[in-house]
């Protein structure tokens, strides 16, 4: 085992920041129903609020993601109440008076039922206009909330053989994506996501990682691919596709969560951490070779059906914590030497040394001299602040999870 400058990973630690989402915070389901919880958010005030309370006890999750239309104040008929301008100033107050400030915008292309035969890659010109008009004012509304984010995940596809024209379908993304990309300010980064299957059970316009990262590519320099660890058929290797995308220069981001079957948005590291670490050893390995860090927005996605919100989030947050120290460890000279001398069990015994050393004690006092609460978990559920939620929210709830 290497020796570890404690020092120099506690400095990394400071940089290492984590994105939560507002709608992890809010009740959600499946298909079937929802499971509702009385101290799941409503509003994006509670959303933020209790964002608010993650950041607090792990002092690393400044920014809260945003979905456009669960978020910002649109009427029955689609328009958003006020100016762009008007109305992104306005959340980005309320984020600010609870801690955390805005972060990566989310367009929501897949909701409005002029989407049910594609968005973008609608056959009818109308929807693709509506579609790229969505995304502009998104861009508008980014820009007056201070994100420098516009994060795009498309369910466009079919569902059967011959209902689209692939090909064209194609061009139809890539003249869209440009337009908006163009209508970027300075700063502001697109990240593209992908997903193999869902809604679009036949084809989905952007299938996987290479999709992604072409459409990117064409879209313009700012324009990055969005990693979710949840997206990818079984037995993908997603620390294979993480050093691909870093060697190529298109890996922009990731959206944490982790996955039995397909995109189950069950919390990080629950099912296969062992992945967790090979994906962040990816990244160290990377940056040490290019000696600097790379520029990765690493944000939560995930849909706590079960278990209470708050303390999913901080769950996910400790885990990720955990696996990035876990990944300084490895001793990556005996990694190399090992390589070089085609030792293939002492090459994979540097990575196993590593990920099993507990961490648990370092980053507890890396926590304590940051002023915040060694266990973070046990803070929150002694602060009593669930209790609180749920009393002031769970009596204004309807069944359907809105406010009477």
């Amino acid at each position: 085992m290497a020796t570890i400058d404690e020092a120099k990973l506690a400095r990394r630690l400071d940089r290492f920041v984590i994105e939560t989402p507002s709608w992890g915070y809010a009740d959600t389901g499946t298909r079937f129903g929802k499971f509702l919880q009385a101290a799941a958010a409503v509003t994006v005030e509670e959303k933020l609020a209790d964002a608010g309370q993650v950041h607090r006890l792990t002092g690393c999750c400044p920014s809260v993601a945003l979905h456009v239309l669960w978020d910002f104040p649109y009427g029955e008929d689609g328009r958003l109440i006020g100016s762009a301008s008007e109305v992104g100033r306005v959340v980005a107050a309320k984020a600010a008076a609870q801690g955390v400030r805005v972060g990566s915008i989310n367009p929501n292309l897949f909701q409005d039922q002029r989407y049910k035969l594609g968005s973008v890659t609608n056959a009818d010109p109308a929807v693709r206009r509506l579609a790229i008009e969505h995304m502009l004012e998104s861009v508008r509304l980014a820009g007056a909330s201070g994100s420098r984010v516009l994060s795009l995940w498309f369910a466009d596809g079919t569902n059967y053989p011959g209902q689209g024209h692939l090909r064209r379908r194609m061009g139809w993304m890539r003249e869209a994506m440009g337009e908006v990309h163009a209508a970027m300010p300075a700063g502001m980064t697109m990240l593209v996501e992908y997903k193999p299957f869902e809604p679009a059970f036949y084809h989905t316009d952007l299938a996987d990682w290479g999709m992604a990262a072409s459409m990117a590519r064409s879209a313009g320099q700012r324009a990055k691919v969005l990693v979710d660890t949840g997206h990818h058929l079984p037995g993908a290797n997603i620390e294979h596709i993480v050093a691909f995308l870093i060697a190529e220069g298109t890996l922009g981001g990731f959206h944490f969560n982790d996955r039995k079957y397909a995109d189950d948005d069950l919390t990080m590291g629950s099912i296969d951490p062992y992945q967790l670490f090979r994906i962040f050893a990816e990244i160290v390995q990377a940056e040490r070779e290019a000696g600097s860090e790379l520029a990765i927005e690493y944000m939560i996605d995930q849909s706590h059906n079960l278990k209470p919100k708050i303390e999913a989030m901080i769950q996910t947050v400790m885990t990720a914590q955990e696996h990035l120290a876990k990944a300084w460890l490895i001793d990556w000279e005996a990694v190399n030497a090992a390589r070089e001398r085609g030792d293939i069990v002492m090459a994979e015994r540097a990575w196993r040394d590593a990920y099993a050393t507990d961490v648990r004690g370092f980053l507890s006092e890396y926590r304590r001299s940051k002023g915040l609460p060694e266990d973070p978990l046990a803070a929150h559920r002694a602060s009593g602040y669930e209790a609180k939620a749920a009393a002031a929210r769970g009596s204004r709830r309807k069944a359907g999870g809105a406010y009477a």
